[in-house]
């Protein structure tokens, strides 16, 4: 899912590249992309686009007349710059917003279509759409550490839930508790001042740090390989290949359709945590240390 990152990046790239110009109108795809009714999707034909924003991992295009299009990308939702007019594609295309220099096409690369836009007049409609997470690169440190400590979640959930942090994900939290040498499962409430504040200069300067780089990468143009699975990334999506750190091998948690990873070594003292996956079929012989799992693999081969 595209997180702060590559929402910021899609919103700086569509305001220099549309702001301004006239959205013609929409093209729906599916049937399922729009979740509105009122005012209707056909309004917004032959509007002048005022601005695109970021709200949480949303797009917000600002309309004339007091529209506004929300539209949030889910998974596998890509925005791609097509010629005026492009055909919408079968199976993957979801939407066509034409303007009279490009037709900007919204795919969906997923059987579950999750991709949603909404169509709402006034921005105090646009406020519904806002889970209240606060935004880590507008607060300092104390006011981190209170929504960080509110209630008693494991750093990962604290981290991606979009109703204490806005705009960070499954990947990117991966990042930032690796490079914070935390581990993924460490209660919020059971972390030292020290580590707080590590945590939350981490959080700042990661976000940072890939949103420029994002943003040199695509330059003037339009970023049409955005992904949550980076070459440059340490940890996300790096299950079984070496730390870049110490050289020990990621380890993962999966549940559901997510999965956590992580270093043992860096991030958890060499304790492995438990991959629901696995442990239900290993039960108590599920692996405690690095150790112990090398020692398994090598007697089983």
């Amino acid at each position: 899912m595209p997180e702060l990152p590559d929402v910021e990046l899609y919103c700086a790239r569509l305001r220099a590249l549309y702001g301004g110009h006239v959205l013609e109108g929409v093209r729906l795809g599916s049937p399922f992309l729009l979740r509105s009714v009122s005012p209707p999707l056909s309004e917004v034909a032959g509007k002048r686009v005022l601005g695109f924003s970021r709200l949480g991992k949303r797009i917000v295009w600002e309309l004339e007349g007091d529209l506004f299009m929300v539209l949030h990308l889910m998974i596998a939702g890509r925005l791609h710059e097509k010629k005026p007019g492009t055909k919408v594609p079968a199976k993957v295309g979801m939407a066509a917003f034409d303007f009279a220099h490009k037709s900007l096409m919204l795919t969906e690369a997923n059987t579950q279509k999750r991709a949603s836009l909404h169509v709402v007049r006034g921005a105090d409609a646009v406020a519904d759409f806002d889970p209240g997470g606060l935004e880590v690169l507008e607060i300092g440190r104390d006011a981190f550490a209170v929504a960080l400590t509110a209630k008693n979640h494991t750093l990962k959930r604290a981290l991606t839930d979009p109703r204490i942090f806005s705009g960070i994900g499954n990947a990117y939290s991966d990042e930032i508790l690796w490079e914070a040498r935390l581990s993924p499962v460490t209660w919020t409430t059971r972390l030292s001042e020290d580590e707080i504040t590590r945590l939350y200069e981490t959080t700042k300067a990661a976000l940072v740090r890939w949103s420029e780089r994002l943003a040199a990468e695509v330059g003037e143009g339009f970023p049409e390989k955005v992904t949550a699975f980076r070459p440059e990334m340490a940890m996300h999506g790096k299950y079984g290949q070496p730390c870049p750190r110490c050289g020990d091998k990621v380890q993962r948690i999966r549940y559901a359709s997510n999965e956590t990873n992580y270093c043992a070594t860096c991030q958890t003292d060499g304790k492995l945590l438990a991959d629901r996956g696995l442990s239900r079929l290993l039960g108590k012989d599920w692996p405690k240390t690095l150790e112990e799992l090398e020692a398994k693999k090598r007697g089983s081969a």
